[in-house]
Protein backbone atom coordinates (compact mmCIF):
# COMPACT_ATOMS: atom_id res chain seq x y z
CA UNK A 1 0.00 0.00 0.00
CA UNK A 2 1.32 3.43 -0.92
CA UNK A 3 1.65 6.42 1.42
CA UNK A 4 -1.28 8.23 -0.23
CA UNK A 5 -3.60 5.25 0.32
CA UNK A 6 -2.61 5.01 3.99
CA UNK A 7 -3.13 8.75 4.40
CA UNK A 8 -6.58 8.52 2.78
CA UNK A 9 -7.64 5.80 5.23
CA UNK A 10 -6.47 7.92 8.17
CA UNK A 11 -8.31 10.99 6.84
CA UNK A 12 -11.47 8.92 6.21
CA UNK A 13 -11.40 7.72 9.82
CA UNK A 14 -10.27 10.87 11.68
CA UNK A 15 -10.74 13.81 9.30
CA UNK A 16 -8.17 16.02 7.60
CA UNK A 17 -7.58 18.06 10.79
CA UNK A 18 -5.70 15.15 12.43
CA UNK A 19 -2.79 15.84 10.01
CA UNK A 20 -0.91 19.09 10.69
CA UNK A 21 1.63 18.85 7.91
CA UNK A 22 3.14 16.42 5.47
CA UNK A 23 6.52 15.79 3.97
CA UNK A 24 5.94 14.01 0.69
CA UNK A 25 9.19 15.17 -0.93
CA UNK A 26 11.66 13.07 1.08
CA UNK A 27 12.33 9.44 0.10
CA UNK A 28 10.29 8.35 3.11
CA UNK A 29 7.14 10.48 3.25
CA UNK A 30 5.82 11.39 6.68
CA UNK A 31 2.89 13.10 8.32
CA UNK A 32 2.78 15.15 11.49
CA UNK A 33 -0.37 14.32 13.41
CA UNK A 34 -2.13 15.93 16.35
CA UNK A 35 -0.56 14.90 19.66
CA UNK A 36 -3.95 14.27 21.27
CA UNK A 37 -4.88 11.84 18.46
CA UNK A 38 -1.63 9.82 18.44
CA UNK A 39 -2.92 6.88 20.46
CA UNK A 40 -6.16 6.62 18.47
CA UNK A 41 -4.44 6.88 15.08
CA UNK A 42 -1.82 4.28 16.02
CA UNK A 43 -4.47 1.90 17.37
CA UNK A 44 -6.33 2.27 14.06
CA UNK A 45 -3.13 1.61 12.07
CA UNK A 46 -2.51 -1.51 14.15
CA UNK A 47 -5.98 -3.09 13.99
CA UNK A 48 -7.25 -1.92 10.58
CA UNK A 49 -7.21 -5.11 8.45
CA UNK A 50 -5.99 -3.35 5.29
CA UNK A 51 -3.06 -1.80 7.15
CA UNK A 52 -2.02 -4.03 10.06
CA UNK A 53 1.05 -2.13 11.22
CA UNK A 54 2.33 -4.86 13.49
CA UNK A 55 5.84 -3.53 14.11
CA UNK A 56 7.03 -0.29 15.67
CA UNK A 57 10.60 -0.18 14.37
CA UNK A 58 11.93 2.96 16.00
CA UNK A 59 11.05 6.04 18.01
CA UNK A 60 13.29 9.09 17.73
CA UNK A 61 13.02 12.35 19.68
CA UNK A 62 14.48 15.61 18.39
CA UNK A 63 14.94 18.95 20.12
CA UNK A 64 14.46 21.65 17.47
CA UNK A 65 15.98 24.28 19.75
CA UNK A 66 14.78 27.38 21.56
CA UNK A 67 14.40 29.42 18.36
CA UNK A 68 11.87 26.99 16.87
CA UNK A 69 10.35 26.21 20.26
CA UNK A 70 9.32 22.63 19.49
CA UNK A 71 10.39 19.03 19.96
CA UNK A 72 9.43 16.15 17.71
CA UNK A 73 8.81 12.49 18.34
CA UNK A 74 9.14 10.38 15.18
CA UNK A 75 7.63 6.91 14.82
CA UNK A 76 8.64 4.38 12.15
CA UNK A 77 5.86 1.82 11.66
CA UNK A 78 5.92 -1.29 9.50
CA UNK A 79 3.52 -3.98 8.40
CA UNK A 80 5.54 -7.14 8.02
CA UNK A 81 2.86 -9.19 6.21
CA UNK A 82 1.85 -6.36 3.84
CA UNK A 83 5.38 -4.96 3.44
CA UNK A 84 4.46 -1.30 3.81
CA UNK A 85 5.67 1.37 6.18
CA UNK A 86 4.88 4.87 7.34
CA UNK A 87 6.51 7.57 9.41
CA UNK A 88 4.39 9.52 11.88
CA UNK A 89 5.56 12.61 13.72
CA UNK A 90 4.20 14.48 16.71
CA UNK A 91 5.31 18.02 17.54
CA UNK A 92 5.15 19.33 21.09
CA UNK A 93 5.96 22.69 22.62
CA UNK A 94 9.52 22.80 23.89
CA UNK A 95 9.69 23.66 27.58
CA UNK A 96 12.71 25.31 29.16
CA UNK A 97 15.00 23.51 31.60
CA UNK A 98 13.31 23.28 34.99
CA UNK A 99 9.76 23.40 33.58
CA UNK A 100 7.60 20.27 33.27
CA UNK A 101 8.67 18.01 30.39
CA UNK A 102 6.69 18.00 27.12
CA UNK A 103 4.15 15.18 27.08
CA UNK A 104 3.21 12.59 24.45
CA UNK A 105 1.01 9.52 24.93
CA UNK A 106 2.83 6.23 25.33
CA UNK A 107 2.34 3.63 22.60
CA UNK A 108 3.22 0.71 24.89
CA UNK A 109 -0.44 -0.44 25.02
CA UNK A 110 -0.23 -1.06 21.25
CA UNK A 111 3.39 -2.09 20.64
CA UNK A 112 5.53 -3.47 23.47
CA UNK A 113 8.65 -2.35 21.57
CA UNK A 114 7.70 1.23 22.46
CA UNK A 115 8.79 0.55 26.04
CA UNK A 116 12.55 0.89 25.62
CA UNK A 117 12.36 3.43 22.77
CA UNK A 118 10.24 5.77 24.91
CA UNK A 119 12.55 5.33 27.88
CA UNK A 120 15.49 6.32 25.68
CA UNK A 121 13.65 9.41 24.38
CA UNK A 122 12.78 10.32 27.97
CA UNK A 123 16.34 9.78 29.18
CA UNK A 124 18.18 11.66 26.45
CA UNK A 125 15.73 14.32 25.21
CA UNK A 126 13.28 14.74 28.08
CA UNK A 127 9.91 13.68 26.67
CA UNK A 128 7.34 12.52 29.23
CA UNK A 129 5.32 9.59 27.86
CA UNK A 130 1.88 9.60 29.48
CA UNK A 131 0.79 6.12 30.52
CA UNK A 132 4.19 4.49 30.15
CA UNK A 133 4.36 1.55 32.59
CA UNK A 134 7.93 2.18 33.78
CA UNK A 135 9.25 5.55 32.61
CA UNK A 136 12.73 5.82 34.08
CA UNK A 137 16.21 6.34 32.72
CA UNK A 138 17.61 3.54 30.58
CA UNK A 139 21.09 4.74 29.54
CA UNK A 140 22.09 7.18 32.27
CA UNK A 141 22.12 6.70 36.05
CA UNK A 142 18.81 7.37 37.81
CA UNK A 143 20.19 10.49 39.54
CA UNK A 144 21.72 12.07 36.40
CA UNK A 145 20.83 15.75 35.96
CA UNK A 146 19.20 16.88 32.73
CA UNK A 147 18.73 15.34 29.30
CA UNK A 148 21.95 15.33 27.21
CA UNK A 149 20.43 15.59 23.71
CA UNK A 150 18.56 18.80 24.48
CA UNK A 151 20.05 21.84 22.79
CA UNK A 152 20.22 23.73 26.11
CA UNK A 153 21.83 20.87 28.07
CA UNK A 154 24.54 21.96 30.49
CA UNK A 155 26.96 19.23 31.51
CA UNK A 156 27.45 18.83 35.21
CA UNK A 157 31.03 19.28 36.38
CA UNK A 158 31.10 16.28 38.71
CA UNK A 159 29.06 13.14 39.15
CA UNK A 160 29.58 11.46 42.54
CA UNK A 161 33.04 12.98 42.75
CA UNK A 162 34.03 11.92 39.23
CA UNK A 163 34.94 14.71 36.81
CA UNK A 164 32.60 14.40 33.81
CA UNK A 165 33.18 17.75 32.09
CA UNK A 166 36.51 18.49 30.49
Amino acid sequence: MQYSEIKNLIVAMFGQEVIFKEDTISPQPSMTIANDKLLEVCQFLHVQPKLYFDFLTCITAIDNGEEVGTMEVIYHLNSIPYEHSIILKVEVKRNKQGEPLPQVYSLTPIWKTADWHEREAYDLVGIDFIGHPDLRRILLPADWEGHPLRKDYQEQELYHGIKVKY
